[in-house]
């Protein structure tokens, strides 16, 4: 269910950054730099990096990759303070669902905390669903956000949560018709 695409106000751009572009610009804690490391003996596994920026200066991104065959992970998103309430957040994760979707991915998920509003909404927006909550030791209270892009699949996932009783193809595949 991607949403219409709003225009990016001018002097904005998004740009597809590879993990050595982007690193510098978000992180060099050394233990980011360990972590990177590790995921190497994971194999090919696919790494989204968008970065967003004004007048040529970086402002926002987007990251995440791969977890499974079917799964992606929306790892980390933000645009800076000054930049946000101008739909910015919502053109990357349009542009983030368009990608990961031509890629093949089944299963798009997230976690925000659970006063992150200004992520969470604009995900609810878009089709995304609320699948559980976590409690971490370093981030407290966690919502689980997941976005189907077949249709069916995000039905399923709106029956199994008590939103919508089962229609013909949801009984149909439940094997209830």
């Amino acid at each position: 269910m991607l949403t219409a695409k709003a225009s990016i106000p001018d002097g904005y751009e998004i740009r597809e950054l590879t993990d050595g572009e982007f690193k510098p610009l978000w992180d060099s804690d050394d233990e980011s730099a360990k972590a990177g490391r590790l995921r190497k003996n994971m194999g090919d596994l696919f790494y989204l990096n968008l970065g967003l920026f004004y007048d040529g200066e970086f402002i926002g991104w987007t990251a995440g990759q791969q977890e499974s065959a079917e799964t992606y992970y929306m790892r980390n998103s933000a645009v800076l303070p000054a930049h946000r309430r101008k739909g910015l957040y919502t053109q990357l994760l349009a542009e983030t669902l368009r990608i990961v979707t031509a890629k093949g991915f089944q299963k798009i998920y997230s976690r925000h905390s659970a006063t992150n509003n200004d992520v969470i909404i604009p995900k609810l927006k878009a089709g995304f669903t609320i699948s559980s909550l976590e409690v971490t030791d370093l981030f407290g209270v966690l919502v689980h956000l997941v976005y189907f892009p077949k249709d069916l699949r995000r039905k399923m996932m709106i029956y199994r949560v008590g939103d919508a009783k089962p229609d013909e193809e949801i009984k149909k595949c439940l094997g209830l018709a």
